[in-house]
């Protein structure tokens, strides 16, 4: 029995909470991580987990030996990248994820300057509208969009993200910039359908509240991409989430209405997990992408 497989196994099984997760994350049958987990227990002669139908829970012994585990994994982790140099210079692989959307528009260019400068460095760049659970699927970095939950990761905020409302600077010359958001009503509204966006609602703030406010669709599309291209056409209003639109704002091709009335904003930060010590890989690209995005994301 190789002894630290079947110890990164049972972690394995733990942090994903139960054998079918622990397989589909380590890429290995099923049997396989059942069996290693069972010798495991046979070797040591105690019981570490109590497995139901539903779900598998620490024994008591379970509970000192996978701290144990965690421990010992971790510091042949910190040898084996302190033997290969990673702490020396910033070399070896970097996985960073980040929104499909925030990530094309924002990350890439920054993550494309950053491989140029540093040659030993390569990245995988991973880009996915859902929760990345960074320890599971053994991830170095990742964009975050939102009010952060307490954790132990550690945070650097890069700016601010919220909706805004723009259009051409010629369609408002056309038809003239409204000034509260009541006046919507007699404009043109591109929409597009998603999850925090409904068709003919949008949200401002108003007074201390948010509120929603009936808007005129003349064009609805089922992308925020598709809803900026339109707007910059001179179709009409669109409201977005500003990192969609700061280039286009910054270029003179849309303009930003209704500021003064703008829901609050929630942050957008860097995260990764804390530890005694952080690779130069990871540190070398904090140190690029940070000031970086904070200048992309930055109004106008």
């Amino acid at each position: 029995m190789d002894r630290f497989e079947s110890m990164s196994t049972f972690v394995a099984v733990v942090e994903a909470g139960g054998f079918s997760a622990a397989s589909r994350r380590l890429s290995m049958p099923l049997a396989t991580v059942s069996r290693k987990v069972s010798e495991l227990e046979d070797q040591l002669g105690v019981r570490l987990l109590n497995r139901s139908t539903r779900k598998v829970t620490l024994t008591e012994p379970g509970q000192q030996y996978f701290a144990a585990c965690q421990r010992i994994l971790d510091d042949l982790g910190e040898a084996e990248r302190a033997a290969s140099g990673e702490y020396e210079a910033p070399r070896g692989e970097l996985v960073v994820t980040a929104p499909i959307v925030f990530g094309r528009l924002h990350v890439l260019p920054v993550v494309a300057e950053f491989l140029k400068r540093e040659p030993e460095v390569s990245i995988r760049l991973q880009l996915a509208d859902r929760f990345v659970n960074l320890i599971e699927e053994q991830v170095d970095l990742a964009v975050r969009i939102g009010n952060l939950p307490d954790s132990s990761m550690i945070a650097k905020r890069i700016g601010s993200i919220g909706y805004v409302a723009c259009a051409s600077p010629k369609y408002l010359a056309d038809r003239g910039t409204p000034s509260t958001p009541k006046e919507l009503v007699d404009h043109c509204c591109i929409t597009f359908t998603g999850i925090r966006a409904p068709a003919k609602e949008w949200a401002f703030k108003m007074g201390r509240k948010e509120t929603a406010v009936s808007v005129r669709p003349r064009l609805v599309v089922t992308t925020a991409e598709a809803a900026v291209d339109a707007a910059i056409a001179g179709v009409g209003l669109a409201r977005v989430l500003s990192y969609q639109v700061v280039d286009a704002v910054k270029r003179g091709r849309l303009a930003l209405v209704l500021r003064d009335y703008e829901p609050e904003p929630f942050p957008a930060s860097l995260v990764y997990p804390s530890g005694r010590h952080v690779p130069q890989k990871l540190r070398a690209f904090l140190d690029f992408a940070v000031p970086r995005l904070k200048g992309r994301l930055k109004p106008r």
